[in-house]
């Protein structure tokens, strides 16, 4: 533990250094004023640095010439690299409001002049079982960010690239509110003209909704290849889900999402829709698209499941939209209206590679914060381009 004295009578300096000394602090460095200080402090790298030794504690004098210990306690604290370090202010002043001031200033502690050893040394022993505390969350803050980072690098990797093959060209737009995302999407091509997409939302948000939405993306990938069908998949994730058995009775894992089928042999898409917002079909020179509304409760709120899927036609230059609730935000209204405003944007700028890319990344109207998700299928062109 490495101590800093702030104090621009020498004699007052060394009475301490002594005092620390025999108490068996043997790190301790001595600065004459606020200014060598912050000199000593940035030669040191402040409370956390890789270079030289950091600064554990400051012991500040409060009536300094040219900057006086209150104003040099304000400058810790709005400096990032300096703000951590504890402050025990020394003062021969009895002024309640100065020492107020002291305490609003940033410092965690005072003690008077003259100085009482037994005092000075109690106070010093708390201010750094406080610091040892802060570093320990601190590490433990730095640790959790490396893991939440890896977690979303794991996260983007299962996410599919942009493809184009045999009529179909699928591309998503994705932006997650948070480190961790609870929607994602999937598609998976079944010999040369069929194609399964899926887009699935879990509720709620952080790191519970990610790693559910994790592991429905483990389900869903391996049920898209062996079952298929809308009705089998969504009973197989549906099934899964409710294996996860929270230890709070009060919570519940599940997820709203939307699955569809391509035939483009017979010109069929099949499709079903567990509790999510409608996809959207445009049909080649159409403005109004039809709806693939919702056939069945959420995903992972019922042991049965009934789900039902619906067909409808396809032709070549259609274009059908899959998305998230928070794909909505920046839309004006509520419920059908937010809907009508979105599709009239899909019709216009739908195209547009550009312009989707700008309404992910737009501010909400509501202020607030959800993963975007919209997964665009045009069926029936070429390689992909903007």
């Amino acid at each position: 533990m490495r101590v800093l004295i702030v104090d621009d009578n020498a004699m007052n300096v060394m009475v301490i250094q002594e005092m620390l000394k025999r108490a068996g602090y043997a790190q301790i460095s001595a600065a004459y004023s606020a200014e060598e200080m912050f000199e000593t402090l940035r030669a040191s790298g402040g409370s956390d640095s890789l270079l030289g030794t950091k600064i554990d504690l400051i012991l500040l004098d409060m009536m300094m010439p040219a900057m006086d210990g209150i104003e040099a306690c304000r400058l810790l604290q709005a400096d990032s690299r300096f703000r951590d370090i504890p402050v025990i202010m020394v003062t021969a002043i009895g002024d309640s409001r100065k020492l107020a001031e002291a305490l609003d200033a940033g410092a965690i502690d005072f003690v008077t002049k003259p100085i009482n050893k037994t005092e000075l040394l109690a106070r010093i022993r708390s201010a750094l079982r406080l610091k040892s505390e802060l570093d320990w969350h601190k590490e433990r803050d730095r640790r959790l960010r490396e893991e939440l980072n890896l977690a979303r690098q794991v996260q983007e990797a299962v996410l599919p690239v942009a493809t184009s093959e045999n009529g179909v060209r699928v591309q998503a737009y994705f932006r997650a509110s948070e480190e961790l995302a609870g929607d994602l999407y999937a598609w998976h091509r079944r010999g040369e003209h069929r194609w399964a997409l899926a887009v699935i939302d879990a509720m709620g948000h952080g790191i519970s909704s990610s790693l559910v939405s994790m592991f429905v993306a483990s389900v869903l990938k391996e049920a898209m290849q062996s079952l298929w069908t809308p009705e089998r998949v969504f009973r197989e994730v549906n099934r899964r889900l409710m294996g996860l058995r929270p230890e709070n009775e009060l919570v519940q894992y599940y997820c709203t999402g939307i699955y569809v089928t391509l035939d483009l042999e017979n010109g069929k898409l099949e499709y079903a829709n567990a509790g999510h917002p409608p996809g959207f079909l445009y049909a080649d020179g159409q403005s109004v698209p039809e709806r693939l509304n919702s056939t069945s409760a959420p995903l992972g709120m019922f042991e049965t499941l009934e789900v039902v899927s619906r067909s409808l036609t396809i032709s070549p230059g259609d274009r059908l939209f899959l998305y998230t609730d928070g794909i909505l935000g920046p839309f004006e209204g509520e419920g059908e209206d937010q809907l009508e405003r979105f599709t009239g944007f899909l019709h216009e700028q739908g195209s547009d590679a550009a312009k989707l890319e700008a309404m992910i990344e737009s501010t909400p109207l509501d202020g607030r914060s959800d993963d975007r998700c919209l997964v665009r299928v045009d069926i029936g062109t070429g390689e992909i381009g903007e």
